[in-house]
């Protein structure tokens, strides 16, 4: 039989794919379409075949906006990029399904990183440069077979500092895995979301997402405390040997504290412990974009060292 595509239906048969590529990502799971569908939509995995071995993942989101019906696939397809007739076959197979479903069009964020080789070869098959971003294209990401000591000498002095702050000044913190808490992430977002004028996440979104992966201890919230304030809360998901700081929120107390910086720090060294490779910060500003609305966050992030990857 001739490569081609089809459906895949089981976790089991997805999953076993996934865990082969080593660009495999949380947004490319058997989870992330469940959490999915959890909101109402639906999902797609599309896998490429020779005979019956699978070559190719396609995790593929139906989204419906007021500029219309499109087909995302972020993080992906996950398929060897260097082969012309593998990318044909997939995308002509994203691009019917798209008309089946009654799309305008399809976004897609390879976990490819960025080339002039890369650009090249996707605007042969008729892709263009997006006017927005689909998901986090340049992350930060920790190197977590370091020790801790390396990691600790790699970060800016300030971080460091900080860092060593959390003890001496008594800031706890406490890991759950408990969905009732985030109601209590949520009402903060809404707090954060009015500071700094963005648009917050629904609560349905932040639950359902957080108990799917929660199921499979692949989630996990790290709060920090003083004499018993809240400071800070990093919502971590853990897959394929990457902890990814998804979300995050912040109190008024924290200002005068290192809350969020003990967040991070127990999260790194839990996800060291879980045999984790990578610490991934997730999205940051470019440099040069001072104005960014990623920007101070940036300079929080990039403070705990780790190479800029560009997708």
């Amino acid at each position: 039989m001739a490569l081609h595509t089809k459906l895949v239906e089981t976790e089991a048969a997805w999953e076993s794919f996934l865990a082969q590529r080593s660009e495999a990502n949380f947004l490319q799971s058997w989870k992330w379409s469940e959490f999915h569908q959890k909101l109402g939509k639906k999902t797609f995995a599309v896998g490429l075949f020779d005979d019956d071995l699978q070559l190719g993942a396609a995790l593929s989101v139906k989204e419906e906006a007021k500029r219309g019906k499109y087909l995302t696939v972020a993080g992906g397809p996950l398929l060897d990029w260097q082969n012309a007739e593998h990318l044909q076959v997939m995308f002509d197979a994203l691009r019917e399904l798209a008309k089946q479903e009654g799309c305008q069009f399809i976004r897609i964020r390879p976990q490819e990183i960025d080339s002039l080789e890369l650009r090249q070869t996707v605007k042969q098959f008729g892709l263009q440069e997006s006017p927005m971003h689909l998901t986090a294209d340049l992350t930060l990401q920790l190197d977590l077979t370091k020790s801790e000591e390396e990691i600790l000498a790699d970060m800016r002095k300030n971080t460091r500092y900080e860092v060593r702050r959390v003890e001496k000044v008594g800031v706890e913190v406490r890991q759950s895995e408990d969905p009732a808490e985030i109601q209590v992430f949520y009402d903060q977002q809404l707090e954060v979301a009015k500071r700094h004028n963005f648009v917050p996440f629904s609560y349905q979104f932040l639950h359902e997402q957080f108990t799917t992966f929660a199921q499979d201890g692949q989630a996990r919230l790290f709060h920090s405390y003083h004499e018993g304030k809240l400071l800070a809360t990093a919502f971590i998901l853990f897959y394929h040997q990457e902890a990814v700081y998804h979300y995050g929120v912040s109190t008024a107390d924290n200002d005068r504290l290192p809350g969020s910086y003990a967040c991070q720090w127990e999260a790194i060294k839990w996800a060291k412990a879980q045999g984790g490779l990578r610490y991934n910060f997730w999205g940051i500003a470019p440099q040069d974009q001072t104005t960014h609305r990623f920007a101070g966050v940036s300079v929080f992030k990039r403070g705990f060292g780790g190479q800029e990857v560009q997708y």
